[in-house]
């Protein structure tokens, strides 16, 4: 989906327990696939001082049918609504490798490194992504927020759980709650491990 002028995203991001209702629900309510199910490779840096997570701040370097480096603010507050805005900034390069190179050049580390598959449909003015997690299955939803709610109530999704954190983040609670110590968020990391909805919850919460 093209940006806002102002390259701010708007997204609610719901945990579900399994994608095949929404894919069938999407079908029958006319959504195109514009992107069929893909692995995506991603990297997220960060800089020798260590501030830009501490700061909210994406840098990322990500794999699919091509190549994107991402640049993204930390998140607004919530206005209780379960959205989601930043400003994001994402520009598409040809060599995954060289850009790699070129930002640890730069002095940028990786901090981390995470893969999920994503299916992207269009349904009317959102962007609808359907995400296999390591740690469990997810919807975004992007767009005007007036257009997010009306699809959430269309696919059947008003009653699921919504996050304001990014992947990362709950990443970041799994690992806590389950006592894991791997640094990456890959499929052959979590092989055999079952992740409960509570582990995605904030510690202690």
């Amino acid at each position: 989906m093209a940006r806002q002028q102002d390259h701010l995203e708007i997204e609610a991001k719901l945990w579900v327990p399994d994608l095949a209702p929404v894919a069938e629900a999407l079908q029958a309510h006319g959504a195109a696939l514009r992107h069929p199910r893909v692995l995506e490779r991603n990297i997220r840096y960060e800089d020798a001082e260590g501030t830009l997570v501490p700061g909210g701040i994406v840098l990322r370097l990500r794999q699919d049918s091509q190549v994107r480096l991402t640049y993204k603010s930390p998140a607004e507050p919530s206005s209780g609504d379960g959205l989601q805005a930043r400003f994001e900034a994402e520009v598409v390069v040809d060599d995954f490798a060289t850009m790699d190179l070129i930002l640890r050049r730069l002095g940028y580390r990786p901090l981390m490194i995470y893969e999920k598959y994503r299916t992207t449909y269009t349904l009317g003015q959102v962007e609808v992504v359907l995400d296999e997690m390591p740690y469990g299955c997810f919807v975004e939803i992007e767009g005007p927020p007036g257009a997010i709610e009306s699809a959430v109530q269309l696919l059947g999704l008003a009653a699921c759980h919504r996050f304001a954190e990014s992947y990362a983040r709950l990443f970041d609670y799994v690992r806590a709650n389950l006592g894991l110590t791997f640094a990456d968020l890959t499929f052959a990391n979590f092989a055999g491990i079952e992740v409960p909805f509570e582990a995605l919850l904030p510690p202690g919460g």
